[in-house]
């Protein structure tokens, strides 16, 4: 396996493309690895938003976790994906399978040469971590709304109720697995076997196992702690205080102050998957380093018998 860093962070304001329809972008062909792409290819402002929605060549797609929240109120022309029933296995803890994602592309009008446009709430956790499916499974353009959707509704903009009809798309899954770690690659990093950063972009009471889970959610791992050799880049530092990227200087400087320059792969990991996946987006996409999301993160390692963990805290077992 390549080495590998894993990163649990945030991200905030950096340039946007300007308000105008949107331009062919050259991108990767399917099922390889993705190139360095930067803010004005990964993200777009919500003005070049309003401007595109009518555009026949961007699909939006909502990625929320507040359920109801997309009934109440979206940006008109989005697509509902429900990240626990769309973006995962129902049976098996996996991400969607292959064809039923392709199903749900399709039918959200989603082309090969489509730009697809996500956002969500939360600071667009979720939509992130759809970011990651898609561009997991062969999309070549994909981007977030920069500032989520707190930053359109702050704005004023128009919101829709009517679920938008679409014709179907002709989307065709294509593989980039580099995208993804799994708990043996990530105690290969661990053993020292596979060189890579790790990066957990939890709380840093989360981190030091203070806690279990972050307020208001069950804990889902029997132990608290960190993977060892993980640094922890809490994913909120990458945002600006109204929930925009911050630039790409600002975001350079914030990791590499840390050790993470891009130098080796990078793992991110969280408690679900999640939040990580929103760090992998900066760094992958904004800063174009080498990075992979470790989905099965803290409560797959914590429930794992025979891996180590690190406990600052103490509180290694059912916080006793």
């Amino acid at each position: 396996m390549v080495a590998l860093v894993i990163v649990l962070a945030g991200c905030s304001t950096a340039q946007t493309p300007a308000a105008a329809p949107v331009a062919a972008v050259p991108a990767p062909a399917q099922g390889t690895a993705l190139g360095a792409r930067g803010p004005e290819q990964a993200l777009v402002s919500t003005e070049w938003l309003a401007a595109n929605l009518d555009n026949p060549q961007v699909r939006v797609i909502e990625v929320s976790v507040v359920p109801g929240l997309y009934e109440r109120g979206h940006i008109p022309g989005a697509v509902n994906f429900v990240w626990h029933t769309d973006f995962v296995d129902t049976v098996n803890r996996d991400i969607v399978a292959p064809d039923r994602f392709e199903q749900l592309a399709r039918a959200a009008g989603i082309n090969q040469d489509t730009t697809v446009v996500l956002y969500g709430d939360n600071s667009n956790w979720f939509a992130a971590w759809g970011a990651w499916i898609f561009l997991q499974y062969g999309a070549n353009d994909v981007r977030l709304l920069d500032g989520s959707r707190a930053k359109w509704e702050a704005e004023g903009r128009e919101l829709a109720v009517t679920v938008p009809s679409v014709p179907s798309g002709d989307f065709t899954v294509a593989h980039r697995e580099t995208l993804r770690a799994r708990l043996p690659d990530v105690l290969a990093v661990v053993e020292g076997t596979t060189t890579a950063s790790l990066i957990d972009i939890r709380s840093a009471d989360e981190f030091s196992g203070k806690i279990f889970a972050p307020e208001g959610f069950q804990e889902l791992a029997i132990r608290a702690g960190h993977i060892p050799g993980a640094i922890n880049i809490p994913w909120k530092q990458a945002l600006n205080e109204d929930g925009t990227f911050k630039s790409v200087d600002e975001l350079r400087s914030l990791y590499a102050g840390l050790g993470i320059d891009g130098s080796q792969p990078i793992i991110t990991y969280c408690r679900i998957g999640e939040r990580a996946s929103h760090t992998w987006f900066v760094l992958s996409q904004i800063l174009g380093y080498e990075v992979a999301v470790y989905d099965g993160s803290w409560t797959e390692w914590g429930n794992t018998i025979g891996v180590p963990i690190a406990n600052p805290s103490g509180t290694v077992w059912g916080a006793q």
